[in-house]
């Protein structure tokens, strides 16, 4: 029916549909279109559309709709919907989305939204709850398939089929023993080329690579990045199965976790985006801007320091500007590289000496090349050799300096615990700043009779 419309003509249709009352067509339309698809024409409808919109869907399709939305828009369809009807679409919510969901609402909105959800579902929220933030507990799901060991494939294949639908993922069957203990897994694939009486002992894999409930959401992308998992399993301290974390909800930690380096990186602090007010995005990044300031003005005192040699040699003045926002650059892509490295890979004494000495000789090739480029048009503006191998040599070993604090930063901050996101691009720049100008004007002022 809608296969070569656009999504304008479909949300038209929509919206005819609504008008007219066509629950049937509009339900068969919304049949053929992917959750994020239908969350995104509800977003895009005009406001007088959106309570008959959300009269018309199907429960189930409301659950799917809800795990496309932010928390804004979900606590608005929630207070649109009803008690009732949203407390339906609550059961249905995947346990671990629903715990995200609720964490950003106060005790009470929780409670009382918590109350009205059957007292399974309610639970299984509330112990996925019990785990801290960002930790391998409080992103799976209760959703699985487990099987015991003394089952024939065809026995597992028909409990498999039994909870298709409440799985969330069917691509691995966990093997439990009696203290529901993990001690093996079986995929879907095995059970199609074993034989319907083998029993799973000979089919599974004992070798299981599970996390903790405790373990950072970071290190459970990294396991799953490693093995290719489509779903990696969740154990407490007693090795006993307690959930699984599929690869949708790994997918939303990277993005999560991209997007907070980013805001940390640009020292912009909490989250901002297109929908902030001006006030809150002005709150937001004044702490560390006033900071920097701060810093920066120990930038003015080195100059006005040197005040003297200025004087004397105007023409340094012109490539001050050029020094420290060359040394600011080179530490922020350094800086760039390490955070981006030490998301993908195991950190060593072996890594970090390698890395290092990686970027102190490409801090010397880039100082060495800009350096002697900037001697030559320094000398060709001024006639002056000693202009040129000032600026040159201050620039060379500030590129030096620039990449190996970009670089020295992040790591000591991450052998500390610290984010390393953190030492942010514009902290980063303000104090290669400072480095730049005291070596610059340091070596001017060695110099200083061969300038004027």
């Amino acid at each position: 029916m809608i296969k070569n419309m656009t999504e304008d003509e479909i949300s038209l249709h929509i919206i005819q549909f609504l008008k007219e009352n066509k629950q049937s067509d509009f339900e068969n339309i919304l049949e053929e279109l992917q959750p994020y698809d239908v969350a995104k024409i509800y977003m895009d409808l005009p406001e007088k559309h959106k309570s008959r919109f959300l009269l018309f869907v199907q429960t189930d399709v409301l659950a799917d709709l809800m795990q496309e939305l932010d928390k804004s828009e979900q606590i608005d369809v929630l207070n649109r919907l009803g008690s009732e009807k949203s407390t339906k679409v609550l059961d249905l919510m995947d346990n671990d989305d629903l715990a995200l969901m609720l964490h950003r609402l106060s005790p009470e909105k929780i409670e009382a939204l918590l109350s009205e959800m059957k007292a399974e579902e309610s639970n299984a929220v509330k112990d996925i709850m019990k785990y801290p933030p960002e930790t391998a507990g409080r992103i799976m799901t209760n959703r699985f398939v487990w099987i015991r060991s003394n089952y024939t494939v065809k026995e597992a294949v028909e409990k498999l089929k039994s909870f298709a639908e409440y799985a969330e993922s069917i691509q691995y069957l966990y093997v439990i023993d009696e203290d529901r203990k993990l001690v093996g897994v079986v995929s879907y694939r095995d059970l199609l080329l074993a034989e319907p009486d083998e029993k799973i002992s000979s089919v599974m894999y004992e070798r299981v690579i599970s996390v903790k409930v405790t373990t950072d959401q970071e290190e459970v992308a990294k396991t799953v990045e490693r093995y290719d998992f489509i779903a990696v399993p969740v154990v407490d301290e007693q090795n006993c199965l307690v959930g699984i974390i599929t690869v949708d909800d790994v997918i939303d930690v990277v993005i999560r976790e991209a997007n907070e380096d980013i805001e940390k990186l640009s020292a912009s602090g909490k989250a901002i985006d297109f929908d902030t007010r001006t006030l809150t995005a002005a709150a937001r990044r004044l702490p560390w801007l006033v900071l920097l300031l701060f810093i920066g003005l120990v930038s003015g005192r080195i100059i006005s320091g040197y005040e003297d040699t200025l004087n004397k040699a105007v023409a340094l003045a012109f490539f001050m500007p050029m020094i420290s926002g060359m040394t600011g650059n080179t530490g922020t892509q350094s800086l760039a590289v390490v955070v981006r490295g030490l998301i993908s890979n195991d950190i060593d004494t072996k890594v970090v000496f390698r890395l290092i000495l990686r970027e102190f000789g490409v801090g010397i090739t880039i100082g060495i090349t800009c350096a002697v480029l900037i001697s030559i048009i320094a000398f060709i503006w001024q006639g002056n050799w000693t202009l040129g191998l000032v600026v040159g040599a201050s620039l060379f070993f500030t590129l030096i300096i620039g990449t190996l604090a970009g670089t020295i930063i992040p790591l000591i901050l991450y052998q500390l615990n610290i984010d390393p996101a953190v030492a942010s691009g514009p902290l980063i720049t303000t104090l290669n700043d400072i480095f730049s100008l005291i070596i610059y004007f340091g070596i001017a002022t060695m110099f200083l009779n061969h300038l004027m």
